[in-house]
């Protein structure tokens, strides 16, 4: 009597039991896959964010599709002087890509993702009855798109692609000259771009950066980020679409994307009354958060090189690392085995490596937590046979 666009089965995973064992059998265990800022340390400005909420306004309801105006102009500030009214408000960027694949898509259509890549997206597509077709993001070229293997297997039934910049987990920005090539795709193919930068600020080394922010004249580009990742606040709901594009496609996109938003009216008051306070707020914020990446990518560099079967797949950005560790066991094996020893990883299958020995650690999680995990799976790789 249940829609297959819920699970067939909600039976635990080994990696997933294995957890939930530990924990019920109250053994400790160090969380390193953590990505919520708001239970790691950071420091907060705490009086800041709380006193935004203090405004008689609250009391009042005045639905607006697209989103109040006074947010929309403070996130267009955020971004470096976007125009507000290319800007749809929702209370995530996860309802984002709901109401972008109910705008793009038929049912049964598809959306192209990469791969690797974060694994919502399959959850997310199939509540929408869209199909998720996959694109190769090449480890060997530092995680530039395969535009070959596109034009090779895409389907006629692809309506947009998503890209993720930076990628989570690789933390690798859309490589610059790959953005004419993808625009002129997409263009050519009659789809549209998503461009995912949640991630977008948190930059680790230097890159060539492109943002789908800037304005397109060949293809239809809708740009996702929210107060979640981009100054650490997950728990005040608000996500934002930039629509990019030819002047004709961009209007009736924002026609009907203001349509779809009106049938949902997601956002609350209070979080759009507060959103330009909160991004007043945002650099202090992400500069917190930034130390803590930093120290974190730090200890894990100087981990990984005391323990050299292992090594640390260098991100350019995001909250993410990969470690590389010698295959002698599965990831869901490594994963389990670091379990049993007191630190919870993920697996690099979560997130459709092509290859087996990844693993993906937090860099939200605290840097003395992250060198005894590297030390355990070094032990681990060890006993196994390397």
């Amino acid at each position: 009597m249940f829609s297959r666009r819920t699970p067939a089965s909600f039976t635990l995973n080994p990696l997933t039991r294995a957890v939930a064992e530990r924990r019920a059998a109250g053994r400790p265990l160090e969380d390193l896959t953590i990505s919520n800022p708001t239970q790691v340390g950071i420091d907060y400005p705490a009086a800041t964010l709380l006193s935004a909420l203090h405004d008689p306004r609250l009391l009042a309801y005045e639905p607006t599709a697209n989103g109040f105006a006074e947010a929309r102009r403070a996130i267009a500030a955020w971004h470096g002087g976007l125009d507000p009214e290319r800007l749809i408000l929702a209370g995530s960027t996860s309802e984002a890509y709901g109401w972008l694949f109910k705008l793009l898509c038929e049912p049964g259509e598809a959306v192209l993702a990469p791969r690797p890549s974060y694994p919502l997206f399959d959850c997310l597509a199939g509540l929408d009855s869209v199909r998720l077709e996959h694109y190769t993001l090449l480890e060997t070229d530092g995680w530039r798109i395969d535009f070959e293997q596109i034009e090779r297997t895409a389907s006629s039934s692809v309506r947009a692609l998503i890209l993720v910049n930076p990628n989570n987990p690789t933390g690798s920005y859309v490589h610059e000259d790959d953005w004419a090539t993808l625009l002129e795709l997409a263009a050519r193919r009659d789809w549209a771009v998503i461009s995912d930068e949640v991630f977008f600020d948190y930059q680790w080394r230097p890159a060539a950066r492109r943002t789908g922010f800037d304005d397109h004249s060949g293809a239809l580009v809708f740009t996702l980020s929210g107060l979640s990742k981009s100054i650490g606040l997950p728990q005040m709901k608000l996500g934002w679409v930039h629509v990019a594009g030819p002047d004709r496609l961009r209007n009736e996109a924002l026609e009907r994307l203001e349509w779809i938003a009106d049938a949902y009216l997601p956002v609350s008051a209070p979080v759009q009354h507060a959103a330009r306070h909160w991004l007043g707020a945002g650099r202090v914020i992400q500069d917190s958060i930034r130390r803590r990446c930093l120290a974190s990518l730090d200890a894990l560099h100087d981990a990984v090189s005391r323990n050299p079967e292992l090594r640390l797949m260098e991100p350019e950005a995001g909250w993410s690392a990969v470690i590389e560790a010698p295959r002698v066991l599965t990831d869901e094996q490594l994963s389990i085995e670091m379990v049993n020893a007191g630190y919870q990883v993920q697996p690099g299958y979560f997130y459709d490596f092509e290859k087996e020995g990844r693993l993906v650690v937090s860099l939200l999680a605290r840097p003395e937590q992250l060198a005894a995990g590297v030390r355990a799976l070094s032990e681990i790789a060890r006993k196994a046979g390397c």
